[in-house]
């Protein structure tokens, strides 16, 4: 398994859909996963420090994991079927581990709550992690709103199956974001 973390969430301009972007914790690939726009704002909030004035969903599900005497141990991307992401969220309860089948975004939305490591099974990793390339990532670290990363191949990746992620990733700006979330 690979460490990563959210390194951010993008949003296209031209259509609006939303990827989380991971990335390894020792290494340079990314691992891009389209989401939905309410497991985005979630994910955005808590990155962000932004406290709902009423529990989301993924706040009362850690209340209700802790309740019962559970932790959250860790989130894990476990496979890449179909151009689907599949995730598990591993609990501790009684001394025994339980696992959880989840959506990704989800699973992501709980692990930062829970500041939990994000594991991505590294099959998943090289089938669709992708490499930024330099000038990109010091553009992206300038938090520049022109910057769109041209996203170049992590290993043996089928690049045509992956040309959608490719297309949306180029077409996102994190600006946008920013001004839909009123921050």
């Amino acid at each position: 398994m690979i460490e990563t973390v959210v390194e951010s969430i993008r949003v296209s301009l031209v259509t609006q859909h939303r990827v989380v972007i991971l990335k390894e914790v020792d290494g340079e690939r990314h691992l891009p996963i389209w989401i939905g726009s309410y497991e985005a704002e979630a994910i955005a909030m808590e990155l962000q420090g932004v406290t709902a004035s009423r529990p989301l969903p993924y706040d009362l599900m850690r209340s209700i994991i802790d309740d019962m005497g559970g932790t959250v141990a860790r989130i894990t991307v476990t496979d890449l079927s179909d151009d689907v992401f599949y995730a598990r969220i591993v609990l501790r309860q009684s001394g025994r581990e339980l696992e959880i089948d989840s959506r990704p975004s989800d699973a992501i939305a709980l692990a930062v709550r829970a500041k939990v490591p994000i594991l991505v099974d590294e099959s998943v990793m090289d089938k669709a992690g992708v490499l930024l390339s330099s000038e990109d990532e010091d553009e992206a670290e300038q938090e520049t709103s022109s910057a769109h990363p041209e996203l170049e191949r992590a290993e043996d990746v089928d690049t045509e199956r992956l040309s959608v992620f490719r297309d949306f990733i180029n077409s996102l700006d994190l600006d946008d974001f920013d001004r839909k979330t009123g921050n």
